[in-house]
């Protein structure tokens, strides 16, 4: 499918309008992306998370297409499960194959932490579905706990600012990274910003034969305290600054999407409540420490790049 607006525009809803996401919530514009760019039918599985209660209060669903809810942990078994059943009743002659997609949205608790095992396991048997990580960057459905994807001196409520600590100390897990050494055919990072870089993205992902995995910024208003109209500018902001750069590894090339003119990282802090406490005169040590780790994570992303020969 050509990706215009003009052509978009046409194409039916898959996710109702009637949910009930905060406003400036970016999962659901997501969503709406990724479900528009699949010229397939579409399963979907969701796990426990801000998607599944927005939008399927019960008795009530938001979705058009099938979908399913597990377990916080195990959608990936979920989708698997499902993604087999079809191939059999395909085989089997019972239905007939009109190319359905297998896909999961989940947040970065049900991804970076809870559900990993189940999403290594499923990744690793090479079912083919695609995974998406709707990242948030915390806890967001349960009270803005930190996970292993918020990223170092972030404020949330189990990593307070006050004299002792000052927000998150550890530095995030690389999600991606960990998923493309499972040796998958695809996987990427991707914003709701770069519309366009997204749905190119599903598009190739849902067509390689296996899992695929996609991790998309996803700016979360309440938990990153900013302006609700603010978010497509802070999807943008993350990958100007490179605290979230947009590639896509595929078999294994490593192939860089955007270089931006770089932006300092106290952009990305000035832009959000949580790390208002980083501004402080005498967290200027810390500011420093964390535009050293980002700058030797971008570095480490060109040079996979150009060994791979697609920077």
């Amino acid at each position: 499918m050509a990706l215009s607006l003009k052509q978009l525009s046409t194409k039916g809803e898959l996710l109702a309008p009637g949910h009930r996401a905060c406003a400036g919530c970016a999962e659901t514009i997501i969503v709406r992306q990724v479900l528009h760019a699949i010229d397939y039918p579409v399963v979907v599985a969701v796990p426990t998370g801000c998607l599944e209660v927005v939008t399927t209060p019960y008795p009530y669903t938001s979705w058009y297409v099938p979908w399913i809810h597990s377990a916080f942990e195990n959608s990936a078994s979920t989708i698997a499960g499902a993604e087999t059943m079809y191939r059999s009743l395909v085989k089997q002659g019972k239905i007939e194959d009109r190319g359905t997609k297998f896909v999961v949205f989940a947040g970065d608790g049900a991804t970076y932490d809870i559900g990993l095992q189940f999403l290594s396991g499923a990744v690793e048997r090479g079912h083919r579905f695609l995974y998406v990580c709707l990242n948030n960057e915390a806890y967001m459905n349960t009270g803005i706990q930190r996970s292993s994807a918020t990223p170092m001196g972030a404020w949330t409520t189990t990593s307070p600012v006050g004299e002792v600590i000052v927000g998150k100390k550890e530095n995030r897990k690389d999600m991606t990274a960990i998923m493309v050494a499972h040796n998958i055919p695809y996987a990427a990072q991707a914003a709701p910003h770069a519309w366009r870089d997204l749905m190119t993205k599903v598009q190739k992902a849902v067509e390689v034969d296996g899992p695929s995995f996609i991790d998309v910024l996803s700016p979360c208003q309440r938990g990153w305290r900013y302006e609700t109209e603010e978010t497509i500018g802070l999807s943008k902001l993350a990958a100007d600054t490179c605290i979230w750069p947009l590639y896509e590894v595929v078999d294994g090339v490593w192939k860089l999407n955007y270089r931006p003119k770089k932006k300092p990282i106290t952009e990305w802090f000035k832009s959000q409540g949580r790390f208002s406490h980083l501004l402080r005169p005498e967290n200027k040590h810390l500011v420093e420490e964390i535009q050293g780790v980002v700058d030797k994570e971008w570095e480490r992303l060109l040079r996979r790049c150009e060994v791979s020969g697609a920077a």
